[in-house]
């Protein structure tokens, strides 16, 4: 035996054979080599020294030092595994607005699962996102279909959400209306209620909360909405309570129940001007509360005052059908506190997930399960007679109101007994919604219950009965399918389906494709053991309202999680109600806001904000009633103390607080930053510091110790829950011990430390609690030394990428040593004053090259911000550069006069195999220089499925429903 060999053998223990790091190593991009190169670039010895020379020593911690020590993918699964099994599977009846549901296998496994759909960004670069686009298309016509409306946008967050963004959108539309009261119907979601109530109480609203059927014409109001069916399931005839509202000049909102409007009359026949709901109930796992998509359906007369995107149809510059975004919240960093509102993303891949289970079932399909439904329902009602219970309502769809007195809490226990859910309304009712898992012995065991033993009821006879009950009028009876448009009767078999959706997503760049290097948005790995335990039934199948005795997974997965957190940021307190980084934003001046007004400091309402700052901060702000005041930057683009000060000086105790992002949105670590929030706590205001760039911080230093009093966390980014093509997100906040008090309550669960007062910011008491344990593993996985290498590595990655870049393009801004945080600005404005070339040419050639481009003209107008990442290794930074490398030097082409200015491959890009095979080539460069213009691209290319997308042509001609299916054919 060699001698080497001997030596390897002696050395062999368990400690030095350890694998609990391993995931580390899977997460972070380059290895120990390209690590050592890649430092000797930057001509620093380590990545210690990098970091002392990037990251002010000021603000250093070790806060992270209290995480637990790694585990490796394999131990971390069993832990949550472990955990996962405290919650304990029950039938749930409970209903609410959240239902059992069959997730097709073909959809749970080819898009859900999948990377190609979930690792997606928000499709601001249509040309590579066509995919996704098209199932948002789908999900319009499906929405405008079952509402009856004329336009609905791409999706909202949750119901609740939805319900305050119409309530906001009513508003600002019924301008003969000077009324600032709202009524809302008394059988209303509770969660929605909740949510409305807190806008309307910093929007300045009055809500009024009635029968509809009765009280309607006793007030003066600017909106209404109607519940239908109500919470406790009552049907309501809608066409006559619109009239009502529009004779006072108001808006109708409708909440509705998705699978009940296969069976209903749509909501915009009977003179709905708005209809909100939740796709849930449409494939999509209950997950303890989300994320769910919700619908927004609208007039088309109210299409430039509706928040969300909306998907329009247009053409590409060959006259090709194309689908882009034609109305999006971008506007956000445009119109900034003047925004319709302030959401930022949606719930795409849900979205499509719904209008993809829509698509698979057709519109006999969906009939055929809101018929048997009903059906159901109506078995249950009348073996409910017959055991001499009284139902409260004679109209239902699904959800039976079941009179029982004083029974009321043994019948609840029985269930409970019998690991059956149902729903304590008042002190003498149980109510009980069925859905599409629900099936004859279910029926029997509900029946038990309330039989007190078993049923003696002959179900045939029952089911006989029920098909003679009346229970829908035929005046609220929909005449015509439920889903009319083609696309719903094409891909009804799963081959045809599964094909449909990989072709969906060969169009599309995602990150199993390349790196996606987007500034302030954190494309990194979502490793697929963080992905995993997503679709565990003991995650996916509980009811967010079930008592909590049967979630006690989840209650430790919170714990856990919010001890994680806080460990990360400083902070003292974990709010993980808000479902996205726009609604954590507006949860933490809430809070900030109470705080104040238990104070009694109620004239404090100047919120700070730099001009650097994220759209999403003064349209948050304006929605809390605050007024925005503008700091300046100074020329290297950190935040102007000295303009600060004059600010203090002109506002003093009227200022609330200052939102600053940190490391700056210019990316660089301001230097000044503690003395700012010294400032502004010296005349007693908050600092809310915008956690888009916590991947930067991550174990190097806390918001919550330099001097932040709230934070939110977006864990679509720096804790790996995937984008999804532009949701979900998740955006908890992280405060300090006196802001505790003021996190958001639930009014159906108990959030400990919190108080009903403070308000509700999300539909679910915890947000989107199926995705929580993405970031679980995630922080369980890297443990307290990971978490730090990870922000390292992201630091060296981004010093990497504009070493190597800024010989070429101008990089904005630096730190003090010359080295940027974890992303980096490249200044395109002189290449365009000197070759005509913009910063949107470049970011269309990039998809000739296999890439997304990077954020566009943010923060400043002309720039490009790349944020690579630490998951990405050297190879791939270096295929990047030299990608922007070779665009540059086709730009010197342009400059030096060799290629004309309308007509090079960069203002030609994105290039198509229809260039291609195109027998009329009239460029002065070859098809091999306009498709693969480096050796890689030979190897493995994603081909643009469109060439570039005529924008005007589509704001021109607003098109938001699929086109015909011979549209598709005749391309």
């Amino acid at each position: 035996m060699p001698h080497t060999e001997q030596r390897n053998l002696q050395t062999d223990s368990l400690e030095n054979l350890r694998y609990d790091k391993e995931f580390i190593h899977r997460h972070i991009g380059p290895n120990k080599s390209q690590t050592s190169d890649m430092l000797a670039r930057l001509n620093v010895g380590s990545l210690d020294e990098l970091i002392e020379k990037t990251v002010p020593a000021a603000i250093r911690s070790e806060q992270t030092a209290s995480l637990a020590n790694p585990l490796n993918e394999q131990q971390a699964l069993a832990e949550l595994k472990t955990i996962a099994q405290q919650n304990q599977l029950f039938k749930h009846y409970i209903g609410l607005g959240y239902h059992s549901t069959y997730v097709p296998p073909v959809i749970l496994r080819n898009v859900m699962e999948n990377p190609g759909w979930y690792t997606a960004y928000t499709p601001y670069q249509p040309e590579i996102a066509q995919g996704r686009l098209e199932g948002l298309l789908n999900f319009q016509q499906m929405i405008t279909e079952l509402t009856g409306m004329e336009l609905a946008n791409a999706s909202m967050l949750d119901e609740a959400t939805a319900a305050a963004e119409a309530m906001a959108m009513a508003k600002r539309v019924a301008r003969k209306n000077k009324s600032d009261t709202f009524f809302v119907d008394q059988q209303c979601l509770p969660q929605t209620l909740a949510v409305l109530r807190t806008r309307a109480e910093h929007f300045g609203f009055n809500i009024i909360v009635g029968d509809p059927r009765t009280e309607l014409d006793n007030y003066e109001y600017f909106g209404a909405l109607l519940q239908n069916p109500g919470a406790d399931g009552a049907l309501l005839d809608i066409a006559p309570l619109t009239d009502i509202i529009h004779s006072k000049d108001a808006l109708a909102i409708i909440a509705a129940d998705i699978m009940s409007l296969v069976l209903l009359d749509a909501p915009g026949k009977q003179g709905a001007d708005i209809v909100v709901g939740c796709n849930q109930r449409f494939g999509v796992p209950m997950g303890f509360g989300g994320p769910h998509a919700a619908f927004f359906a609208f007039r088309e007369k109210y299409k430039r005052s509706t928040p969300g995107r909306i998907i329009g149809v247009s053409i590409d510059c060959r006259g090709k059908p194309a689908l882009r975004m034609a109305m999006q919240t971008r506007e956000q960093h445009i119109r900034r506190e003047k925004a319709n509102s302030n959401i930022c993303t949606s719930q795409v891949l849900l979205a499509v997930m719904s209008a993809f289970y829509a698509m698979y079932h057709g519109s006999e399909g969906v009939e055929r399960i809101g018929k048997r439904i009903h059906l159901l329902t109506k078995i249950l009602a009348q073996g409910l007679i017959s055991l001499n219970y009284k139902l409260r309502y004679q109209h239902y769809f699904d959800t039976l109101c079941i009179e029982v007195g004083d029974q009321q809490t043994a019948l609840y226990q029985r269930a409970l007994d019998a690991q059956i859910n149902m729903r304590l309304i008042g002190k003498n009712a149980l109510g009980i919604s069925l859905n599409e898992c629900t099936n004859a012995n279910d029926i029997d065991a509900l029946l038990a219950v309330f039989a007190g033993g078993a049923s003696p009821l002959d179900f045939v006879n029952l089911e006989n009965k029920a098909a003679q009950a009346s229970t829908i009028p035929a005046r609220m009876k929909r005449n015509e399918r439920a889903l009319q448009h083609e696309i719903f009767e094409q891909y009804h078999s799963e081959t045809e389906m599964l094909r449909y959706l990989k072709r969906l997503e060969s169009k599309d760049i995602a990150l199993n494709h390349a790196m996606i290097p987007l500034g302030s948005c954190t494309m990194k790995l979502n490793a697929t053991a963080e992905m995993i335990p997503v679709t565990w039934p003991e995650f996916g199948e509980l009811h967010p309202f079930a008592p909590m005795e049967q979630a006690q997974g989840y209650a430790t997965l919170f714990q856990q999680l919010q001890d994680m957190l806080k460990a990360c940021t400083g902070y003292d307190a974990i709010s993980l109600q808000p479902n996205a980084g726009s609604q954590g934003e507006y949860a933490g001046l809430v809070a900030i806001k109470k705080y104040f007004e238990a104070k009694g400091e109620h004239q404090r309402n100047v919120c700070l904000i730099p001009q650097s700052a994220h759209g999403t901060n003064p349209a948050s702000a304006q929605m809390v009633s605050m007024q925005v005041v503008v700091t300046k930057c100074d020329e290297q683009g950190n935040v102007d103390v000295a303009d600060v000060n004059a600010k203090i000086e002109q506002f003093g105790d009227r200022i609330a607080a200052i939102m600053i992002t940190y490391p700056s949105t210019h990316g660089v670590f301001e230097e000044n930053i503690k003395e700012i929030c010294g400032l502004i706590h010296a005349v007693g205001a908050q600092v809310y510091i915008d956690g888009a760039n916590m991947n930067a911080l991550v174990g190097l230093a806390a918001p919550g110790e330099f001097g932040g009093d709230v934070s939110h966390l977006n864990l679509h980014k720096t804790f790996c829950i995937p984008h999804g093509g532009g949701g979900p997100g998740m955006g908890p906040i992280g405060v300090k011990e006196h802001l505790a008090p003021y996190l958001a309550s639930h009014p159906l669960q108990t959030i400990s430390g919190t108080e009903i007062g403070n308000g509700t910011i999300s539909a679910a008491p915890w947000g989107s609690a199926s995705i929580l344990p993405i970031s679980w593993m995630y922080v369980r996985m890297m443990g307290n030394q990971g978490v730090k290498l990870a922000t390292e590595y992201a630091i060296l990655n981004a010093n990497y990428i504009a070493n190597r870049l800024q010989e070429h393009y101008p990089i904005l801004y630096t730190g003090k040593n010359g080295f940027v945080a974890h992303e980096c600005l490249l200044d395109l404005r002189p290449l365009k004053e000197s070759s005509g070339i913009t910063e949107e040419d470049i970011a269309k050639r990039l998809m000739d090259f296999g890439f997304h481009a990077p954020t566009m003209s943010f923060p400043v107008a002309g720039t490009l911000m790349i944020e690579p990442t630490e998951s990405e290794s050297q190879t791939e930074l270096d295929r990047f550069c030299d990608a922007m490398i070779a665009i540059r030097q086709e730009v010197a082409r342009v400059q030096n006069g060799e290629l004309p200015r309308d007509n090079n491959p960069l203002c030609n890009a994105p290039h198509t195999l229809d260039d291609v095979f195109n027998p009329n080539w009239d460029h002065p460069y070859s098809r091999e220089e306009a498709s693969r213009p480096l050796p890689y691209l030979k190897h493995h290319k994603v081909w643009p499925s469109v060439n570039r997308i005529d924008n005007v042509y589509g704001d021109r001609n607003l098109i938001c429903s699929c086109p015909t299916i011979e549209s598709y054919s005749s391309e």
